[in-house]
């Protein structure tokens, strides 16, 4: 008798010790999906950090301001570092809303034609020119940024082309779902012709049409910025997310933007107010092993469908930028 209840009692202990086994490992692998939930949850905030509810892009002031017709054209007064010395020079910020293709990365034709492929989109379009020595530099990017941030979190297209008289180069970064895809054609021989992919994430090259879109709910503290394409093609480095820190302070009449890579800092100031302009910006870095530094300062501005201003009597319009007559 004593053998049975023995038995009987070791199957209950067996019995019991399964299911406080089985149990754990239920909570175990609940642990584990809860991680992967959250995992996900903080990749997708990587990208669309901060975003809020509402945001000004929705607001009435900005509709009329950017969907009357016009551009905001703006010229500022350039200092640009470039082979260990600074070059007097001029740089422009044009922006301007534009119907987009989602699918083609174009601005459309007919988009009253293009139903759900038509997204309204920030267009900057980013002139510098300077001279070294003999030679002009000539530099453009260009940034396509939907205006509604809660249904597009990340920009769509960047370009940028450059011409010195060594030759030029061009790049483009497309977004892809969860990548953006880079083409890249130079007539240096170790960067030229490059197609590869980077994950998504923030790109430099947005920021200054956030800082237009939203500046409320522009990133801070540490996240992963994928470095703008002037700057990576001047240094000629290779073109990666990197892990930056971005605050904000207050600057009296205007607010500063900050982004500190680990051996860069740019600075871009814009206006408190609606329709909050950029007034200026800085970078910090080194080159030819000392320290560089160029700065643009905000010179005059113009709000203007410069599309239809193309006649030669409407050179004198260029005037009222602090731009020459015949060149930049």
């Amino acid at each position: 008798m004593d053998y049975f209840c023995n038995q009987k009692f070791t199957g209950q202990i067996t019995l019991l010790l399964k299911s406080i086994v089985m149990s754990q490992l239920k909570i175990y692998a609940y642990g584990l999906f809860i991680g992967f939930l959250l995992c996900q949850c903080d990749q997708k905030a990587s990208s669309q950090a901060g975003l809020k509810r509402p945001g000004l892009y929705e607001k009435d002031e900005f509709k009329s301001y950017w969907y009357a017709g016009k551009a905001e054209v703006s010229s500022y007064t350039l200092d640009q570092a470039r082979y260990g010395e600074n070059r007097s020079g001029k740089a422009m910020l044009i922006f301007v809303t534009e119907d987009f293709s989602k699918k083609k990365h174009v601005k459309l034709d007919e988009p009253e034609k293009a139903g759900g492929d038509k997204a309204s989109v920030l267009k900057m379009n980013f002139t510098k020119n300077f001279v070294t020595g003999i030679y002009p530099y000539s530099m453009m990017l260009s940034s396509f940024t939907p205006v509604s941030r809660n249904q597009f979190p990340n920009s769509l297209k960047v370009t940028m082309s450059s011409q010195e008289w060594c030759g030029h180069v061009f790049s483009q970064m497309n977004l892809v779902k969860e990548k953006y895809d880079v083409e890249s054609y130079s007539y240096f021989e170790q960067e030229g012709d490059l197609k590869f992919s980077l994950g998504k994430t923030f790109l430099e090259d947005e920021l200054w049409n956030l800082i237009r879109l939203d500046p409320e709910n522009l990133p801070e503290g540490k996240f992963k910025l994928i470095p703008g394409l002037f700057y990576t093609r001047l240094k000629h480095t290779d073109l990666k997310a990197l892990e930056v820190t971005g605050s904000i302070s207050d600057e009296g009449n205007d607010m500063k933007y900050t982004i500190t890579y680990p051996d860069r800092k740019l600075s871009i100031l814009y206006q408190k107010k609606f329709p909050h302009q950029i007034t200026g910006w800085e970078e910090e870095f080194e080159e030819w092993a000392k320290p560089a530094r160029t700065k643009a300062t905000l010179d005059k501005t113009l709000y203007i469908d410069y599309w239809k201003k193309n006649k030669n009597e409407n050179h004198s319009l260029r005037d009222s930028l602090g731009l020459s007559p015949n060149n930049y």
